[in-house]
């Protein structure tokens, strides 16, 4: 069997530890904060969400042809195959970047595999099919099938997710300036999810924090499959309590004991700001 290496970027979300447990490479992509570049991997994640409170503005640029391309031919030049898990297309022109590189090289090296999987994730929902490839790439399988294995359950993995604060929606172009407005006085808080194209989808409104919390959870107990033998991830904007009140219900309603939870790194915390709180599972569906 070839030997391969699973790559995906930082949007993933996964913290140093389980980034060396999995044996993966984690690319990382460049946020701009208050017109300062820097590399997402040298931020202070509570400094960060502070910054933002404090109305910072951030913004993030996508990974180009020439970044991939010397990332990843090293590890040709070695005999070593290579599968990068993108952030979603629906978020980021980064995996057609990556697509236009694994052309290039397999030209260069046609006796080599390069494979590209859009997503169609973010943050930990990404990070978590990345778990799922890891996985299996410690059972021995070959890099054909996990690759199969991945684009044929894609949208099984789900994505479920609330925000505290409704402004930075608006700044993405998710929601309205008046209809955020008005959230924000009534204390409506929206359940969004990323749907089977890779963008996010408001599906609901509930109002108050805690409502959404637990409509969270209300989601994975109506779509989860095997939900006390399965791994979950959670991923928060420096809100740390809410996202351990929403793992303890999943523990008492449906019996999960396998929960990972970090932050949302400053590339997805841009656009979706400091407190907040999503849900990532095992789904028959999105």
């Amino acid at each position: 069997m070839s030997e391969y290496i699973i790559f995906t970027d930082s949007c993933c979300d996964l913290d140093d530890k389980m980034i060396e447990e999995l044996a993966i490479e984690v690319i990382p992509m460049a946020v701009t904060l208050d017109g300062k570049a820097y590399s997402d991997a040298d931020y202070d994640l509570p400094d960060f969400y502070n910054r933002l409170r404090h109305g910072s503005v951030s913004s993030t640029s996508q990974l180009n042809l020439l970044e991939l391309v010397d990332i990843f031919r090293p590890y040709l030049e070695k005999g070593i195959d290579i599968m990068y898990i993108a952030l979603s297309s629906g978020l980021s022109g980064t995996v057609n970047s990556a697509f236009s590189a694994a052309q290039q090289l397999m030209e260069e090296y046609p006796e080599r595999k390069v494979y590209i999987i859009d997503s169609l994730s973010a943050s930990l929902g990404q990070g978590l099919m990345v778990y799922y490839a890891a996985q299996l790439q410690k059972q021995n399988q070959t890099i054909t099938e996990v690759y199969e294995y991945i684009m044929e359950h894609r949208l099984n993995f789900a994505h479920w997710f609330t925000v505290d604060d409704l402004m930075f929606l608006r700044r993405g172009g998710r929601l309205s300036g008046t209809v955020a407005l008005v959230g924000t006085v009534l204390g409506i808080k929206p359940v969004l999810h990323v749907d089977n194209s890779g963008n996010l989808i408001n599906v609901a409104k509930t109002r108050g924090r805690k409502n959404s919390l637990n409509a969270l959870v209300e989601c994975m107990k109506i779509s989860s499959i095997n939900p006390n033998g399965q791994t979950v991830f959670i991923s928060h904007g420096d809100c740390l309590e809410d996202a351990q009140y929403v793992a303890e219900e999943i523990k008492r309603i449906l019996g999960t004991s396998d929960i990972y939870i970090n932050y949302i790194g400053p590339v997805i915390g841009s656009h979706s700001g400091p407190g907040t709180v999503a849900l990532f599972f095992f789904a028959d569906g999105r």
